[in-house]
């Protein structure tokens, strides 16, 4: 697949973004797929792989998440020795969306872990759970996964990370919470149907810039979409990844219905003189007890 590369003024660390068709239900076959990106990744350098929302499964598989949502233990296991088997010689983080099986409940949820040459070194860093599910139009997900509970930020070797996914990222709030917990680089895999073709952007793409731009330039974090290709039961994935600086400005668009891997760099540097410039983070962070006094009226306040 081709390579996109997109170099910073300084670089840290090198982001890759992978967007591909998955083969639904298929997990042997889309792990296969994975690692052919972490070799691809390997080969250009890059320190942390992004893959998109249920990459290793396909995302409208309905009840046949009972039966291909796995413990992330599992996934993390299997992910270590496909990056060991390529005898690497140095650590690659990934993240990675996936069906989750834990106690007793199914999550679409997605992995942040370290992978190491030797697999037993290899661990998980952090899981994140879909906060919103939407559950609408194509969408079902209420039917067949419980939601998250839980915006969280955690701690890599390349900066304060924060995962959230596709639907998680269309409410304003729960970007804000994240950068308010301290998130520098914020992690978005989708799994996007295709949808309104009459403008010169597909309007779900249009959507995701919108957005995406508004939530980097307001918080002045990193924000990495990272995006299904292909159709699944008639429906089409459009790919189009975007990653954007903490300035609010675009660094790369993936191609549209096609598989890639982006490759950019990060300066977390990046981050700071972003926030000096503008200091929205700051004033936000100055009246968040007043705000969670308007949250708490909120949660009392009777349904109209």
């Amino acid at each position: 697949m081709p390579i996109h590369h997109l170099e910073g003024t300084q670089r840290q660390f090198k982001l890759g973004v992978g967007q591909f068709k998955p083969f639904k239900g298929h997990y042997k076959r889309n792990l296969e797929q994975i690692g052919q990106m972490m070799r691809q990744s390997l080969q250009e350098g890059v320190d942390v792989l992004a893959l998109p929302e249920t990459a290793t499964t396909g995302y409208f598989i309905e009840g046949g998440v009972r039966e291909l949502a796995m413990p992330a233990t599992q996934l993390l296991r299997d992910l270590a020795c496909l990056y060991a088997d390529m005898e690497p010689d140095r650590p690659m983080d990934i993240c990675v969306g996936f069906y989750e099986y834990l106690d007793g409940e199914y999550f679409n949820s997605a992995l942040y872990a370290t992978l190491e040459p030797e697999p037993e070194q290899s661990h998980l860093v952090h899981v994140h759970q879909k906060f919103f599910l939407p559950t609408y139009g194509v969408f079902e997900e209420e039917r067949f996964v419980a939601r998250g509970r839980a915006l969280e930020v955690f701690p890599t070797r390349f900066g304060r990370a924060s995962i959230l996914i596709c639907e998680d990222v269309w409410h304003s709030i729960t970007s804000t919470i994240v950068a308010l917990k301290g998130a520098q680089v914020l992690y978005v895999p989708t799994a996007s149907p295709a949808r309104g073709f009459r403008a010169e952007q597909i309007e779900n793409v249009e959507a995701y810039r919108r957005m995406l731009t508004q939530i980097a330039g307001e918080h002045t974090i990193y924000v990495a979409q990272s995006s299904l290709v292909g159709f699944e039961g008639g429906k089409g994935f459009v790919g189009a990844s975007w990653i954007v600086d903490p300035f609010g400005k675009v660094m790369a668009q993936g191609p549209v219905n096609q598989e890639a891997l982006l490759v950019v760099s990060f300066d977390l540097d990046d981050v700071a003189i972003a926030r000096a410039q503008l200091p929205l983070l700051s004033d936000l962070r100055s009246v968040v007890a007043d705000l969670a006094l308007e949250f708490e009226q909120l949660a009392r306040r009777k349904p109209l």
